[in-house]
């Protein structure tokens, strides 16, 4: 599909020996120096997500979660993930003796243990040629010394200033000046630097034991909080075998639960039925039918998905061609169907994706979860806490019930493209759970539409929210008028849904094609 250089859009990056790409322009650079310092893929995506938690504080950090996919031409692939679990306290009968109904997205209990300082470590260990030490460098270096606030994080921090300023850590070191910084401004966080550097002199020890472990556990434990010394100590991220669904020759590879890429997948085993790339890509005809499997998808993980270790119907009965084809075959192309929706929370993950001389590819997404995460940081350290947790439920009956050192469904997936073997594509889409139909949307763009991966992250989306069809404004107003015929209760969305980044490998001509989209402030960069 042409680009029509008219309309306002962005070229694909093109380079030959490395390509980053990431939602801010100081993280893509970061990740390119460590490329041409020597460092490999797995070195340039830990510098740049490690970074991304300083330039981008409401979206990610240290006090989040992890998940990650290596590719590596002619061995397996390796996938990891760095979600923590509940406390070793926590479990649904106590909290609903509590009164709870739901864990929500300021709850005390939503806090899990934070996963992602030691996923960063075991993805250096195994696949790095540096250290987290020189990692964190540029993060630590930009805490200290400052960063001009970007304009869409100038955008959102503003949006949270009220829900930051409850909190006494979080309005010491996020609301310096009692106000969200301007677009421009300068910022910097001296108490994470020095965390920071605990962390990149004695690695993810320095986290999850000691005084940084102790500054988490008495914050939380002031505010009601159940997590232990005992649970930080104890956390392990897991390495894990990813899994993986054919699109029409691609194998499009996520992770395994408790991550949601089940559900991208299942989307395009559904999507697959239909002919759809004889439709309009910016259509309704298309819209509708890509909603409609979203729903289905999404039905499924909101009953079925949870830590694995919980789950009660297996992965490889849930990816079933034929059993994408009996949920295909619910869905009437003239109507929508009475499927529940599900509520989409807020965009505040960051992915990022590298690829090097040698062709490693890495698809890497760190997330707060919601804007800030829980709104709570610790007041020496300086570290916001993510609220994941907000993902179980409070049902004893469920498969994501919270209980004891559980891992709660996750929202995160960073995600593969390869074929015959060999990696062709790493991306990712951020957006909460918007996250697994963005990827199926990505795929659907470039493969049946032929879009490159510029054009298919930029295309306009629609999602379902509380029984809404929500649009983004580039979504027309035929697309609307063709999805209100169809039954759609179709709402513009305030904000777009989420960001996302690719870089796709062309073996034959040699050449890398990387993108990063324009709902956020990055950039793809290469050399």
């Amino acid at each position: 599909m042409a680009r029509d250089f008219h309309l306002p859009c962005r070229s694909p990056v093109l380079a030959d020996s490395g390509m980053a790409a990431t939602s801010h322009p100081l993280a893509s650079l970061a990740a390119i120096d460590v490329l041409k310092a020597g460092g490999n893929a797995a070195d340039a995506a830990v510098t740049a997500v490690a970074l991304l938690g300083i330039v981008e504080p409401h979206m990610s950090g240290i006090g989040g979660d992890c998940f990650c996919v290596v590719a590596k031409p002619g061995v397996p692939l390796w996938g990891y993930n760095g979600s923590g679990r509940a406390a070793a306290r926590a479990g649904t009968p106590a909290l609903l003796a509590q009164g709870l109904t739901s864990i929500g997205p300021d709850c005390v209990h939503a806090v899990t243990v934070p996963g992602a300082v030691e996923a960063w470590a075991a993805i250096v260990a195994r696949h790095g040629r540096f250290g987290l030490d020189r990692a964190l460098a540029p993060a630590i270096r930009h805490a200290r010394d400052g960063f001009p606030v970007a304009a869409r994080v100038a955008h959102d921090w503003a949006l949270a200033v009220a829900r930051l300023a409850r909190d006494p850590g979080a309005a010491r070191h996020y609301l310096p000046r009692a106000r969200a910084p301007a677009m421009g401004e300068r910022m910097r966080f001296l108490a994470l630097a020095d965390t920071l550097e605990a962390i990149a002199r004695r690695g993810p020890t320095a986290f999850y034991r000691g005084a940084i472990a102790d500054d988490i556990v008495a914050t939380l434990a002031a505010r009601g909080g159940l997590i232990s010394t005992d649970d930080l100590a104890c956390h392990a991220g897991e390495v894990v075998a990813p899994i993986s669904g054919n699109y029409r020759g691609l194998d499009i590879v996520e992770l395994p639960p408790n991550g949601q890429g089940i559900a991208a997948l299942v989307l395009l085993n559904i999507l697959e039925t239909f002919a759809i790339g004889r439709l309009d890509p910016f259509g309704s005809d298309f819209l509708h039918l890509a909603l409609e499997a979203g729903r289905l998808a999404y039905a499924l993980r909101d009953a079925h998905v949870a830590d694995p270790e919980a789950m009660r119907v297996p992965v490889p009965a849930l990816l079933d061609k034929a059993y994408a084809r009996s949920l295909a075959a619910r869905i009437d192309p003239a109507r929508r169907a009475d499927v529940a929706d599900i509520s989409a929370p807020a965009n505040d993950t960051v992915l990022a994706t590298v690829v090097d001389r040698d062709r490693m590819a890495v698809s890497i997404i760190n997330s707060l979860y919601a804007s800030f995460g829980v709104g709570i940081a610790t007041q020496e350290t300086g570290i916001l806490l993510h609220n994941r947790g907000a993902c179980f439920v409070l049902d004893p009956g469920h498969p994501n019930t919270i209980a004891p050192g559980r891992r709660p469904l996750h929202t995160i997936i960073p995600a593969l493209g390869l074929r015959e073997g060999r990696c062709e594509l790493a991306f990712g889409v951020m957006g909460g759970g918007y996250q697994a139909m963005g990827h199926a949307h990505v795929v659907a763009n470039m493969i049946d539409f032929g879009m490159d991966p510029q054009a298919a992250l930029d295309a306009p989306r629609a999602f379902f929210e509380a029984g809404k069809t929500m649009v983004e404004r580039g979504v027309s107003a035929a697309t609307v008028a063709g999805l209100a015929r169809r039954g759609h209760d179709v709402m513009p969305r305030p904000l777009p849904y989420g960001g996302g980044q690719a870089v796709a490998i062309d073996w034959q001509r040699g050449v890398l094609i990387g993108a990063s989209d324009h709902r956020k402030d990055g950039c793809a960069l290469g050399y």
